[in-house]
């Protein structure tokens, strides 16, 4: 399992959940919210690793396109 944290200042909860429920079907996600992150846990059976980056590299793509946080 990988764990993955993302600073509420910098990314936007919206777009967490966005990258979340777009790659839900590649493994087990779950999420948690501190006074300052978001906090995703990534499961599969396949590449965790890659998993994380792609989901990474997505919320932080829709944060910019949003506007930032």
């Amino acid at each position: 399992m990988r764990e993955l944290r993302f600073h509420r200042a910098v990314y936007a909860g919206e777009a967490v959940d966005a990258a979340c429920k777009r790659l839900e079907g590649f493994g087990a996600l779950s999420r948690e919210a501190t006074d300052t992150h978001w906090v995703i846990r990534v499961q599969t059976e396949h590449d965790e690793r890659r998993l994380a980056g792609e989901l990474a590299n997505f919320a932080l793509g829709l944060t910019v396109e949003r506007g930032g946080a």
